[in-house]
């Protein structure tokens, strides 16, 4: 009988990495959840089968912490079949305001962390002819008032994913990446909590709400699968159509 595929999904402690977790489960995976805190880990561990599931507490931009994880997670299950690179931080401030500290932070997590995590299971998906999915955003397809760090970082991740594509691609692993718009999880719970800024948000989505962190998970697992097996290099929003517009406001007349 085969043996069972494993995922390792980063930032499972909350939100679209713990939407993600459970939905891979469901679909009778082993799963690895990482983050750098065990409280939130340990959470969502307990939703999920206790024999197919592991926690790998470490920080993805720190190559050890990584170098622990994959290699717990061959030790336990074996193999890896897809690495979803959800961790990140946000942090606003436009140029002047961003400290240095917040913009050596947003590369380090949001796209040193993935370089680390593909450098590191790059041998064992390349076994199982696997697949990556990073976790984008529409912050990575335009800018954001006030966010210029956060956008270079999701700039980033979606360039790095279409490179990643291309020389992968060849190696039989598809590389591919979701762009999330605003998404009701641990990250975007203030803005959630105000009214006036959330109306904002509905007049700019043609489907006029958020997303939940289980409908971006299930383009997760969209893409990692057999169904998407010639889809490779692709930045695929999950935004209620918001990058369907050309910026202009909605005027009737």
């Amino acid at each position: 009988m085969a043996r069972r595929p494993t995922v390792i999904v980063t930032g499972a402690g909350s939100g679209i990495g713990a939407a993600t977790a459970r939905r891979f489960s469901d679909e009778g995976w082993h799963v690895v959840l990482n983050g750098r805190t065990r409280d939130k880990l340990e959470k969502v561990a307990r939703e999920l089968p206790h024999d197919a599931t592991l926690i790998c507490e470490g920080d993805v931009s720190n190559p050890d912490d990584v170098k622990a994880v994959v290699a717990k997670t061959v030790e336990t299950f074996g193999r890896i079949d897809t690495l979803v690179n959800n961790a990140g931080i946000a942090r606003a401030g436009g140029p002047g305001e961003l400290s240095r500290e917040d913009w050596n932070a947003l590369l380090a997590i949001n796209v040193t962390g993935i370089y680390n995590m593909v450098e590191e299971a790059l041998p064992h998906l390349e076994r199982t002819r696997g697949s990556i999915v990073n976790v984008s955003s529409v912050s990575g397809m335009g800018g954001d008032w006030r966010f210029f760090g956060y956008n270079a970082s999701k700039g980033a991740v979606s360039n790095m994913t279409r490179s990643m594509a291309l020389d992968l691609g060849q190696r039989g692993i598809r590389v591919n990446a979701v762009a999330p718009s605003v998404t009701r999880s641990e990250m975007s719970e203030g803005l959630m909590k105000n009214e006036e800024k959330l109306e904002k948000i509905r007049e700019r989505m043609p489907l006029g709400r958020p997303a939940e962190a289980s409908e971006v998970a299930s383009v997760i697992w969209f893409l990692s699968g057999a169904d998407a097996s010639m889809v490779n290099g692709v930045i695929l929003p999950v935004d209620g159509g918001v990058s369907a517009s050309n910026g202009q406001p909605a005027i009737i007349g």
